[in-house]
């Protein structure tokens, strides 16, 4: 059995539910939204678990039922009886989206402070994957720990994905977030950074630079995601640009990232060259961006695993 371990934090969502003042409550959060694509990407036989920690009051014991009912194991959520779930609030203008939170307290943000408890998260974990937000929610220690545990997760045969997800408001500074992003990037076998991103908050000119960066820290494999554009990547089987994919209007690009990882993820475990997997990721995140929220059934292979 193959096992997939994301980390980082799930959230209440708030999404318009189509009528003024009326909205719509959903557990969603950005290293959430990619294990439950990979849950239905993938067959029963891999395990896909989630790492992180809630509160004890009705909202997160909702967020737990919900994972367990979606088939994402929750053997290493830890529960905290100071703090709550996180929330926030999606805004979109022409399809994009804009973010509101209420996480200063979440309990999440506590979710590297035992080491030992990273560990065993991480023993015999065949995937581990976290993101700049996962990074950015916790205190420095933590992310310290966290990085550790991953580097000896990796030492044992475990392979590292990281989103960069560059989101600057969760960070106390810039210099901070891109520090950082680096070190996560530098133990990571795979990193998946967006280019408009890292254009406005690392200067890269083009998608060729974003992939030479993180090359140069360290990353085994990177995937430039483009939105909707060509996708500089490198891998050890292969380098180059997929160009040509099929545009879309978004109605929502709320999980537009998140599903796309997942994509490329599954693709790539289940044998797919890296321009077929970024292929059937671009694919997938098209269907996903046709619709509202962040966990799109209806993008999904109705055959995939429920």
């Amino acid at each position: 059995m193959t096992r997939i371990l994301s980390i980082g934090e799930a959230m209440l969502e708030l999404s318009g539910a189509g009528q003024p003042d009326l909205w719509r409550v959903g557990i969603a959060g950005d290293t959430l939204n990619t294990a439950w694509y990979l849950r239905r990407l993938l067959p029963q036989g891999i395990d896909v678990g989630y790492l992180t920690r809630l509160g004890t009051g009705p909202f997160s014991d909702q967020a737990l039922d919900f994972m367990a009912a979606e088939g994402i194991s929750t053997a290493h959520v830890g529960r905290d009886a100071r703090r709550e779930i996180g929330l926030y609030a999606i805004t979109l203008t022409g399809g994009e989206r804009s973010f509101s939170y209420w996480r200063d307290t979440s309990a999440a943000r506590g979710l590297a402070d035992d080491p030992a408890a990273l560990d065993a998260a991480l023993s015999g974990c065949d995937l581990a994957y976290l993101s700049g937000i996962t990074m950015a929610i916790l205190a420095e220690t933590g992310r310290a720990a966290l990085l550790a545990a991953l580097a000896r997760a990796r030492d044992a045969g475990c392979f590292v994905a990281f989103d960069p997800n560059l989101r600057p408001r969760l960070w106390q500074d810039e210099a901070t977030m891109r520090d950082w992003v680096h070190r996560a990037a530098s133990g990571a076998d795979l990193v998946l950074p967006s280019f408009d991103d890292e254009a406005r908050h690392f200067g890269d000119a083009d998608p060729d630079a974003t992939l030479a960066r993180y090359l140069d820290q360290g990353a085994g494999q990177v995937v430039v995601k483009n939105g909707g554009g060509p996708i500089a990547f490198a891998a050890a089987d292969g380098a180059g640009v997929v160009a040509g994919l099929e545009p879309e209007t978004p109605r929502d690009t709320t999980a537009a990232g998140d599903s796309f990882n997942a994509g490329y993820i599954a693709a790539r475990l289940q044998g797919a060259a890296p321009e077929h997997a970024i292929g059937r990721a671009h694919d997938l995140s098209r269907r996903v961006i046709r619709h509202p929220g962040a966990l799109v059934r209806e993008a999904v292979n109705p055959e995939a695993p429920r």
